[in-house]
C-alpha cells in the first residue's frame, strides 16, 4: 500500500455554530483489491445533531443514530442522542479499484465552538477482507502517524473577529483620546506659566523704568 495516500476529510465552511459540506477523500491503496465499504464515526463530546449524506452512484448510505455516552449540555438543555455513524457500502460489482479514489459527501453541523478539532476516524474494507482502521490521533509538531484519523479545526464566524477588532480599536482610540487631553492639559499649564512670567517681566521693567525717571529728575534739581 502507497504511504502517502490516506483517508482525509476537508469542510468547505469550518465556522462555529454552522452547517459544513464534509468530503471525505478515500483512496484505494491496494495493488491487488477494491475497496467495498467506508465508516465514518462521528464524534460523541461535540455531537453533530444534524448529519445527511449526498448519494453517490453505485453506493449506498446509511446514517446510525444512537444514545451519547453522556448527555452533552446544548441550547439550554441536554442532548442525549445524536448521529453516531455514517456507512458506504458498495453495490454488487461496484468497488473503488486499484489506483483508484471515491469522494463521500455529507452536511453536517451545527459545528462546536472556534479551535475545536473535530476527529472523524474511518474504517476501509476491502474485498479481500482486509480492514484499515484510519483512527490514529495526529499531534501538532510530530510526524504524522501511518494512519492518521481525518480531521478538521473549527474557526470563529467572521461577525465575531470583527467584534473583537472593534473593540480593539475602539480601546486604541480611547488610549489616544486620555493621553492627547493630558498633553493638551499639559500645553494649557506651560503656556499659562509663561504668560504670567512674562507679565512679572514686564511690571519689573515698567517699575525700573519709574525709578530710572525719578533719579534723573533728582539729578536736575
Amino acid at each position: 500500500m502507497a504511504a502517502s495516500a490516506h483517508v482525509r476529510v476537508s469542510a468547505d465552511d469550518p465556522t462555529v455554530g454552522g452547517y459544513s459540506v464534509l468530503t471525505f477523500r478515500v483512496p484505494n491503496e491496494s495493488d491487488t483489491a477494491g475497496t467495498t465499504a467506508v465508516t465514518v464515526d462521528l464524534p460523541t463530546d461535540t455531537p453533530l445533531r444534524s448529519v445527511s449524506v449526498e448519494p453517490v452512484p453505485g453506493w449506498s448510505a446509511e446514517v446510525v443514530t444512537g444514545d451519547l455516552p453522556e448527555p452533552v449540555a446544548v441550547d439550554g438543555g441536554e442532548l442525549t442522542e445524536a448521529p453516531r455513524q455514517v456507512t458506504w457500502t458498495a453495490d454488487p460489482g461496484v468497488e473503488i479499484g486499484p489506483g483508484e479514489f471515491q469522494r463521500f459527501v455529507v452536511s453536517a453541523g451545527p459545528l462546536p465552538e472556534a479551535g475545536t478539532d473535530v476527529v472523524l476516524p474511518a474504517t476501509q474494507t476491502y474485498s479481500d477482507g482486509e480492514v484499515v482502521a484510519w483512527d490514529e490521533p495526529v499531534v501538532a509538531g510530530e510526524e504524522e502517524p501511518n494512519t492518521p484519523a481525518p480531521s478538521f479545526t473549527t474557526v470563529a464566524a467572521a461577525d465575531d473577529e470583527a467584534a473583537t477588532t472593534d473593540a480593539e480599536v475602539t480601546t486604541t482610540a480611547a488610549s489616544t483620546s486620555t493621553t492627547g487631553g493630558a498633553a493638551t492639559e499639559a500645553t494649557d499649564s506651560s503656556a499659562r506659566w509663561l504668560a504670567g512670567g512674562g507679565l512679572v517681566v514686564a511690571v519689573a521693567a515698567f517699575l525700573l523704568a519709574l525709578v530710572g525717571a525719578a533719579g534723573r529728575r533728582r539729578a536736575a534739581r
